[in-house]
């Protein structure tokens, strides 16, 4: 049986027990005069009982069940840093209100009786504010603490960039983990911290797994290969977690919403996922972007070897690609397809989709 059937039955004869006490006191309020009440008292309580029996029958799992389990959904959202700083927060604004109650109850009546219950909630609030605000301080100073007189002092920069990378988490996208280019950027250790995968990531990744089109189920075994390597990798841990996102179904969306709450950022290749994101203040990595800012720079007047393989766009023209997947646009190309030939730049354009690079063949030159 599940929690909320056991809660149903509980409040059901809780709220019916109630109910046969409160309908037995109207009851006989209502039959103080013999004669003027429509029902007796066992007929109110009756009925005040079965209303009640009906109310615990549907209410009982929003008074239980469910506030726990959002709860417990919500503290299992929260890293154990945050929650340890906002209870060591708590400890320390009730015991600051502790101090001035005394103080405060000399005021005259009604604050003496008022201010040091606000006092205990407005102190509580600021307890958990700073020190979930400050936590990394906090903690920084505890691990000074206990290394004792004799452990050196590493430099503040240092601290800080070591706590950086331990402490950092990147969520990835099923798009990113799709492309496989993440394994690869993963073993040459460039992305600090730990890799974070939700289970609905997965769910997704494994949903095109098993697509009938065959392209998409291809690119969905992929991403499981890529997984299990990246699984493999041990330059970076890659951590696969439950949490979840309730009200929402879309992957993006919960995928924006977690980064908001870890405060981490995404590592995605999507482009509609990045400009929403990027709205709502989330930090993307692109690797697209990564892509075309490590990709050579041609300047004009340097001279390429690159292979025509295609037409272009405009009458005469001739396309090649650089090895890095950079478009050449070669002018008078077209009589020179399927051939190798030297080029000389003329103009390079950086735009959305990638570098593009406009030359001519150089024995024009």
């Amino acid at each position: 049986m599940s929690a909320d059937f056991i809660a149903r039955l509980i409040g059901m004869v809780v709220f019916a027990v109630l109910g046969v006490y409160f309908g037995s006191s109207v009851g006989e309020l209502a039959t103080v005069t013999p004669g003027e009440s429509l029902f007796t008292a066992d007929q109110y309580a009756f009925i005040f009982g079965l209303a009640g029996a009906l109310a615990g029958l549907i209410f009982a799992p929003y008074l239980s069940t469910r506030p726990l389990r959002s709860f417990r959904s919500m503290m299992g959202r929260v890293s154990p840093q945050t929650l340890f700083a906002s209870l060591l927060g708590l400890i320390v604004g009730l015991i600051i209100a502790a101090l001035l109650a005394f103080p405060l109850s000399l005021l005259p009546a009604p604050f003496g009786r008022v201010m040091p219950f606000i006092g205990v909630l407005l102190l509580g609030y600021l307890g958990v504010s700073i020190f979930v605000m400050r936590q990394h301080d906090l903690f920084t100073i505890l691990a000074a603490l206990r290394g004792g007189p004799g452990t050196a002092v590493k430099p503040e920069s240092e601290n800080l960039s070591t706590n950086w990378a331990e402490n950092r988490t990147i969520l990835l996208d099923t798009s990113v983990i799709i492309d496989g280019r993440i394994a690869d950027i993963a073993h040459t250790g460039f992305l600090p911290g730990s890799l974070l995968i939700p289970r609905f990531v997965l769910n997704e990744l494994q949903y095109i797994a098993d697509s009938p089109d065959s392209l998409r189920r291809q690119r969905g075994r992929r991403g499981m290969e890529v997984l299990a390597q990246l699984q493999r990798e041990p330059a970076i841990p890659v951590r696969i977690t439950d949490i979840d996102v309730e009200g929402v179904r879309e992957v993006d969306d919960k995928l924006v919403i977690l980064a908001r709450q870890l405060r981490c950022p995404i590592l995605t290749n999507d482009f509609n996922l990045n400009r929403i994101a990027e709205l709502q203040g989330v930090t993307i990595l692109n690797i697209n972007e990564l892509a075309n800012a490590v990709k050579s720079v041609m300047l004009p007047g340097e001279v390429l070897c690159v292979r025509v393989i295609q037409e272009g766009k405009e009458p005469g023209q001739g396309v090649g690609y650089l090895e890095d997947g950079t478009m050449v646009v070669v002018e008078s190309g077209r009589e020179h397809i399927d051939r190798e030939i030297n080029v000389l730049v003329t103009k390079v354009l950086q735009t959305a989709a990638g570098r593009m690079i406009f030359a001519r063949p150089e024995e024009n030159s």
